[in-house]
């Protein structure tokens, strides 16, 4: 592609704000290709986030669809994160021009073999193995209904992901991943996750406490920060702050006895990234290693030390910026050390050099843009006229409502 060219990109959620992981790459990763010269045009499934003017910023055009709902959540052999987002009124704006169409997520792709798409340049960003996510989902959920359609979900997953044959580049959002789906399907890159961050505001010196941050509503946050509170936390007399939005009751409760942890239910994220700033260390906890964390890249752009297990960094190129614990004697030895040093200009000058030319937005779309071929001999076809939705009724889901995946 070229400056001046237009690109569908088809986005499971509307990416505005950006304050969760998926909708950050897909959001800064619209914003770097507007900034490039690219024309975006956005298409965004919509359930729950309000439309967005912000995105009319960094986009040609922007276009809403309503996600369907449906009353057996488990019925059928495509999985409910896809089957959900079809729109008739979708295909047809796809189909009124030639341009290359990006799908985010395998959540987007139910029109990626249509067969009036057949001669379309299509890209699928990955944001994870959906089955090997769905099955950690499974898991980690107590409710047995709910555990019971991770389960099923999965399955259909890992069988649906075959439609990614049809796709003439796959971008994977880590080196694992991306050798995942090179020998699966082959024509696969790495494209890091994109991110707010375009320069390094970490601080040198000491800060004030041990963080842990993420979205506590999220079952892997949630377990994370159990598991650090009964194993790290309350065995050293340090101050921690557990911070992130709707906490549960069960994490309140675990915290109240120790007056050295403190909890903070703010899902604001410029608050978050001033804790970040302000922590001496920045702790960080995954049972989950697919894909990337994007609150590790926030961690290592604006923190001070940042401790983590190897889940968190194992093969995201990451690992020479952290120090890695092994178990939970491990963390409060590192916390430890830590905490007695303050994090020094030679560590900042590390992570500047090694950013400069990693998980740098602007070299991260300068490949995706080069291997896209360029529309010079892409004409639009007049002919084809835009396809007016067909409204259908649809039962409203009984069991669990609308899940947010």
């Amino acid at each position: 592609m070229k400056s001046g060219d237009s690109l569908h990109l088809i986005a499971f959620d509307i990416p505005y704000p950006a304050n969760y992981g998926g909708v950050i790459d897909i959001y800064f990763k619209a914003k770097a290709l507007h900034d490039a010269g690219i024309k975006v045009i956005l298409h965004c499934f919509e359930y729950g986030r309000p439309e967005a003017k912000e995105l009319e910023l960094v986009c040609k055009n922007v276009f809403y669809y309503k996600r369907k709902t449906f009353k057996n959540i488990i019925y059928g052999n495509v999985p409910y994160i896809v089957a959900s987002r079809t729109s008739d009124e979708l295909l047809g704006n796809l189909l009124s021009d030639n341009y290359p169409i990006l799908f985010e997520g395998l959540h987007t792709t139910s029109y990626l073999k249509h067969p009036e798409l057949k001669d379309r340049f299509k890209i699928v960003r990955t944001h994870n193995v959906e089955h090997e996510y769905y099955r950690h989902l499974e898991l980690l959920e107590k409710n047995i209904f709910k555990r019971y359609f991770f389960k099923l979900e999965a399955e259909k997953l890992k069988k649906y992901q075959s439609v990614l044959k049809y796709a003439n580049l796959i971008c994977a959002i880590s080196p694992k991943d991306t050798a995942y789906f090179q020998k699966k399907f082959g024509k696969t890159i790495f494209i890091p996750a994109f991110h707010p961050n375009n320069k390094i505001n970490a601080k040198p010196g000491k800060g004030e406490f041990v963080l842990y941050h993420g979205n506590l509503a999220v079952g892997e946050n949630h377990e994370a920060a159990m598991y650090l509170v009964k194993n790290v936390f309350s065995d050293l007399k340090l101050p921690f702050v557990i911070a992130g939005s709707h906490p549960k009751k069960e994490l309140r409760q675990l915290i109240e006895p120790y007056p050295h942890i403190k909890l903070i239910d703010d899902g604001n994220s410029e608050h978050i990234i001033d804790l970040i700033r302000n922590a001496r260390i920045n702790l960080l906890y995954t049972d989950q290693d697919t894909g990337i964390k994007l609150k590790l890249l926030n961690a290592l752009f604006n923190g001070r030390h940042c401790i983590v297990n190897h889940k968190m960094v194992d093969n995201t190129g990451l690992e020479g910026l952290c120090s890695i614990a092994e178990n939970a004697q491990s963390f409060k030895k590192l916390i430890k050390e830590h905490w007695d040093h303050p994090f020094d200009s030679e560590s900042l000058e590390i992570r500047e050099a090694y950013f400069k030319v990693n998980f740098n937005n602007c070299i991260s779309v300068e490949t995706l843009i080069n291997a896209i071929p360029s529309q010079e001999k892409q004409v639009s076809d007049s002919s084809r006229k835009l396809q007016k939705p067909i409204k259908q009724k649809l039962s409203i889901t009984s069991l669990f409502g609308l899940l947010p995946f």
